[in-house]
């Protein structure tokens, strides 16, 4: 495109704390972590990272509480590039905090805190009018936010991607009609449409209960997208790597695949870039941090699909 693309990401702005351990505990005790690191983050935050550091011009509509933990958010989020303009400060709320464990194999255990204030409905989106943006990307971790998005992109024909991850079964019935794009995870799909689906499957199902473009995402076995006009699934495997760190490796994903989809690319091509970018950032430990650039992205979809 002769300008870069301009996305609206919506939802979790977090402040983090990522410590690395040899095994994730099975008991109570103390453990000792071997690298530690705290950063800002929160999936719909990670995603607007990734998708800057991939060419695109993204705006972040976060709501964070007006203590120091939000100022921290807010300068932190802006110095990677990314307009934190409509991030919502709400007054006596406590910013979103989450603890990360992560193991030798990259596997993690992740518990976040939401307060229900800073987490309130809003009661209109940031902007009148998002034609300014090329597409809307939302998380479901403020639901209220991620429904006015949804509904105002697909107004105008604007792609209103979901992330759709693990969420209370309600949440996701809510945001699920909105959306024009779903890419869920597969404990989410499961949720929706019964535990015992096996990922294509289970990629059917869902998309029989929606117009919209259905994926499911599988970390390393890849992602699973419904071609309607086959009538089937079909397979995108994820380039096989020695994983340090999966933390926040599908909102790198969900990042990619908008910028791809607002680029105009065939929805395989942008499911590989994302599979791409996600593969790459799961090299380093950081969580976020370790989001490629598009330079790598694009070698990466060179060398695993050649010509693609």
């Amino acid at each position: 495109m002769a300008r870069p693309v301009k996305l609206l990401s919506v939802g979790a702005l977090t402040l983090d704390t990522i410590l690395r351990v040899e095994t994730l505990p099975a008991n109570q005790g103390k453990f000792i972590a071997s690298d530690g690191i705290q950063i800002a983050s929160g999936m719909a935050t990670s995603a607007a990272c990734a998708a800057h550091r991939l060419g695109a011009e993204v705006s972040l509509w976060a709501s964070a509480g007006d203590d120091l933990v939000g100022d921290h958010l807010v300068a932190a989020i802006e110095a990677e590039g990314v307009d934190c303009t409509h991030v919502r400060r709400v007054p006596g709320a406590r910013s979103a905090l989450a603890s990360i464990l992560v193991d030798a194999q990259g596997e993690r255990i992740i518990v976040p805190f939401y307060d229900r204030l800073a987490q309130a409905d809003p009661e209109a989106l940031p902007v009148a009018d998002l034609s300014a943006f090329d597409a809307v990307l939302v998380d479901v971790r403020w639901p209220g936010a991620a429904a006015l998005a949804l509904e105002a992109a697909r107004a105008i024909g604007r792609p209103a991607i979901l992330d759709a991850d693990t969420a209370p079964r309600d949440v996701l019935e809510q945001l699920l009609p909105l959306a024009s794009h779903i890419v869920a995870s597969e404990p989410a799909a499961r949720i929706l449409c019964g535990q015992h689906l096996d990922p294509r499957l289970t990629c059917e199902v869902l998309a029989g209960r929606t117009d919209a473009f259905v994926a499911v995402t599988g970390g390393a076995a890849g992602s699973w997208w419904f071609d309607r006009t086959a009538g089937a699934s079909r397979h995108v495997a994820a380039p096989r790597i020695e994983a340090v760190d999966t933390l926040a490796a599908g909102d790198v994903f969900h990042g990619a695949f908008a910028v791809g989809l607002a680029e105009g690319l065939p929805v395989e091509q942008a499911l590989r870039f994302a599979s791409a970018a996600a593969a790459l950032k799961c090299l380093r430990f950081g969580g976020r941090l370790g989001a490629p650039d598009r330079t790598e992205t694009l070698a990466m979809m060179e060398s695993h699909w050649p010509a693609s």
